[in-house]
């Protein structure tokens, strides 16, 4: 059989490049001029007055327990980090030898990891998705080749979409920011010796019983996962992530990282988080993410403007209106915080990212919609 078409865009200035830098925290950290006014004066609007709908870090954490965990640590920093015992609880909370696991300062340095010591030849990232692993790709000299999957068939990936001498992949799941949850035994089709298969499950602990996740599969050759700790916990400060791959794969990823890459607060967090009550209460919490993103795709579906990518599986959810760019502006000066989607490889000025809230924040956004865009009939 034919393989599908696939549209790969090497590195480079020749087309406009979206800004693979650009991260949801510039959304709320930044203050920006917009409309203050019916005669458009602008202003600057506060970002600590708004409501942060562009990161994807679950509201209210991290919990009580985690801080006092974390706190707790502090009293032993005069020593060097010994990641042992976080690495321990790690492996056995996804049934896996401690040889299997590498800590790392956030998912983000597994990338930079990847990017340094894969050797790979052609490597290809599958968009549109967390644009940093591209990112850093590029930064160790590659040439990237993308897929771009399309809003026409749902944002969905076909493996035969992925060139055959692709020698690294790296696909999200589920992903930035479409939140589609692509099937397990679809990614495993990507899987093959001599080809690295790098598959982001950052979120996939938002999702209930993380079905689809490979991160517990030892069969596939040149699988890695990642998997992080700042999304359902609230640690994006902490940095603290881990990778889970061969043990092979791991130890020559641990000889690219310098010395004590992860502080000892850091791997309290991955110790505390991978306890058997944390658990619950990340499962507990992906199940009220279902419930609440449900109540937030209904009331888009009152915009006749707006098409929502779907189905949705994340604790976010993306989303198309023309004229996105100034929408987005005028949510700002209504105290709401948006992710922008053209940064994204595969998407346009047409498309904005919402982090799941609660029912009360997400009908308060839906009034301030209502303000900018006029709702269906």
């Amino acid at each position: 059989m034919t393989s599908p078409p696939a549209r790969h865009e090497p590195a480079g200035p020749a087309h406009h490049e979206p800004d693979l830098r650009h991260h949801g925290d510039a959304e709320v950290r930044d203050a920006q001029a917009v409309p203050t006014g019916p005669a458009g004066r602008t202003g600057l609007t506060d970002p600590t007055h708004l409501t942060d709908l562009a990161v994807n870090v679950r509201a209210g954490t991290p919990p009580a327990w985690l801080k006092e965990r974390i706190a707790a640590s502090l009293d032993g920093l005069a020593a060097y980090p010994d990641d042992r015992t976080a690495r321990a609880a790690v492996a056995g909370r996804h049934g896996l030898p401690a040889e299997r696991v590498l800590l790392t300062s956030g998912a983000a340095e597994a990338f930079v990891l990847i990017a340094r010591a894969s050797g790979a030849r052609r490597p290809v990232v599958v968009h549109p998705q967390f644009t940093e692993p591209e990112a850093a790709l590029r930064d160790a000299g590659h040439t990237v080749g993308r897929v771009l999957l399309t809003e026409r068939d749902g944002f969905r990936l076909d493996p035969r979409a992925v060139p055959e001498d692709a020698d690294l992949v790296v696909v999200g799941n589920p992903t930035n920011p479409t939140s589609v949850l692509h099937p397990a035994d679809v990614l495993a089709q990507l899987a093959r010796p001599g080809r690295m298969l790098v598959v982001d499950e950052a979120f996939m602990d938002a999702v209930p019983g993380e079905r689809e996740s490979l991160a517990g599969r030892t069969d596939l050759p040149g699988l890695i996962v990642l998997r992080s700790l700042t999304k359902t916990w609230g640690l994006a400060g902490l940095r603290i992530g881990y990778l889970l791959a061969a043990p092979d794969t791991v130890a020559a990823l641990q000889r690219a990282q310098p010395l004590w890459p992860v502080s000892s607060p850091a791997l309290a967090a991955a110790e505390a988080c991978s306890a058997p009550a944390a658990l619950a209460e990340a499962a507990e919490a992906a199940e009220e993410i279902a419930v609440d993103r449900a109540h937030l795709l209904a009331r888009l579906g009152e915009f006749g403007q707006i098409r929502a990518a779907g189905p949705a599986a994340g604790p976010f959810v993306l989303i198309r209106l023309k004229g996105a760019a100034d929408v987005r502006t005028a949510l700002r000066a209504r105290g709401f915080a948006v992710r922008r989607g053209d940064t994204f490889p595969g998407l346009g000025p047409d498309w904005l990212r919402l982090a799941v809230r609660d029912r009360a924040t997400t009908d308060r956004l839906m009034a301030a919609l209502a303000d900018v865009i006029a709702p269906a009939p």
